[in-house]
């Protein structure tokens, strides 16, 4: 090559380099529409905190519900709820050499309130599912997360342990709707007051196999503890309070299905705390007419099955195309207040060429009641002598809920996205007696 044609192949890759580093600095600049971060890379800082170990974790929920049309209290207004979150992820081979050690720390932050609570659902019986998920566990700072986790033997066993709650690796599902019914581990959802979703952390370990690069199967063990849930225990770390574990196990098989990824997830938990039966007590009689305690069990259990499969690409790109997804839990009939629920959802990724990164979504849930918490209400009323359902003293008969959501999910930014949405709410609480809800729903998540 001659060095005429050398110089300026030198400097057309100099120009291009260039370029790209302009690039990548405008890109790393706080608001830049495709940082990572809203607030940027703080100068090639946090770069460089991620290169030493320390991942800084910073982000936002916000949603909005509105009651368009029905519920409980046709009186329209609006609710807002949030969440902030802070934590760093942290690499333990890079900050003290400690080989295939992860830790994590994360506070969250819960605000505002929930249109499901006096305008949808009958305050008597509430609704089974929420309009805004992000809601609940109060309004308070919380510690989420802190554990560490450690793969031994070629990273076939991995064991975490420190406090995290069981939807962080049971019965995982992403929250890429409004509703409830759509969003995270739906076995937290409706196993009464023993398994606690985000945020709310516990005492826990976790041990997992992996048997092959598509399957694994993991058992773990969670203090059950009912006082953590009061406000003002959000960095409880004693054991006082607590009532019984958890012990949750699952085998997750991740295929490839005409090379697009799949997940499916099958599990079974116990709780080994005592739980009160729904309907009889002691000598098998109704509790509600007999004036006996209801019957105390030593455990209550369940299981649960997810999947989730990309059935299409868009043109060759596996990041778009129709993704199917489906849940399904069932629970103890005779301690639990749910028995089973189960919901489909489609979602579909870079639905146009112009907008790439957005998504539409439609799910359909059904939430069940258990009969006998059906016929124990019927016995109350009957005992306290009202069948109107206007009475105050009335107990609401609960039956079926069904929810329905389609949304679109508006990719700002790499760091903004927002979901406008609507919800249709049928029997709320699975009262036939209050009317179907229309709900408009706003949902914004940011990282900063």
């Amino acid at each position: 090559m001659k060095m005429k044609n050398k110089a300026r192949l030198i400097c057309q890759v100099s120009a291009a380099a260039a370029l790209v580093l302009a690039g990548n600095a405008m890109a790393d600049e706080a608001f830049s529409s495709d940082s990572k971060w809203m607030t940027g890379d703080w100068g090639g800082e946090r770069t460089k905190l991620i290169e030493q170990g320390i991942d800084i974790k910073m982000d936002y929920v916000g949603e909005v519900g509105g009651n368009l049309h029905g519920g409980f209290n046709d009186d329209k207004t609006a609710r807002y709820s949030d969440q902030f979150g802070l934590g760093a992820a942290l690499d333990l081979q890079k900050l003290l050499g400690w080989d295939n050690t992860q830790a994590k720390i994360q506070l969250t932050n819960r605000n505002g309130e929930n249109i499901s609570n006096d305008r949808i659902g009958d305050p008597r019986a509430g609704t089974l599912s929420s309009s805004q998920e992000v809601y609940g566990r109060g309004h308070m700072v919380r510690l989420t997360q802190l554990w560490i986790q450690h793969q031994f033997f070629d990273n076939k066993l991995d064991v975490k342990a420190g406090y995290f709650g069981e939807g962080e690796d049971f019965n995982t599902f992403p929250c890429e709707f409004q509703n409830l019914a759509f969003c995270g581990s739906q076995v937290g959802n409706w196993a009464t007051n023993i398994w606690y979703n985000w945020p709310v952390s516990q005492a826990a370990l976790r041990i997992k196999y992996n048997i092959n690069d598509e399957l694994y199967a993991q058992i773990g063990a969670y203090n059950q503890n009912p006082s953590q849930l009061e406000h003002g225990n959000g960095f409880k770390l004693s054991g006082s309070g607590t009532a019984g574990t958890v012990l949750p196990v699952e085998l997750v098989w991740s295929p490839k299905v005409n090379s697009l990824p799949g997940e499916y997830r099958v599990g079974y938990y116990k709780s080994t705390a005592p739980a009160d039966d729904v309907l009889e007590d002691d000598n098998g009689q109704n509790a509600a007419t007999s004036g006996n305690p209801y019957r105390v069990h030593d455990s209550k259990h369940g299981y649960w099955f997810v999947a989730q499969q990309q059935l299409t690409s868009h043109n060759g790109d596996a990041s778009r195309g129709l993704n199917i997804a489906a849940n399904a839990t069932f629970h103890d009939k005779d301690t639990n207040f749910i028995d089973n629920y189960q919901s489909l959802m489609f979602v579909y990724k870079g639905p146009f060429d112009a907008r790439p990164k957005d998504d539409v979504g439609i799910g359909f849930a059904r939430i069940h009641v258990n009969d006998d918490v059906k016929k124990n209400a019927e016995l109350v009323n009957a005992s306290n002598g009202v069948s109107d359902y206007d009475n105050p003293v009335f107990s609401p008969i609960r039956e079926t809920e069904y929810n329905y959501e389609i949304n679109y999910g508006f990719h700002v930014t790499n760091w903004l996205t927002v979901r406008p949405n609507l919800q249709y709410i049928t029997h709320p609480g699975g009262v036939d007696e209050v009317d179907n809800a229309l709900v408009a729903g706003l949902k914004i998540q940011s990282v900063f």
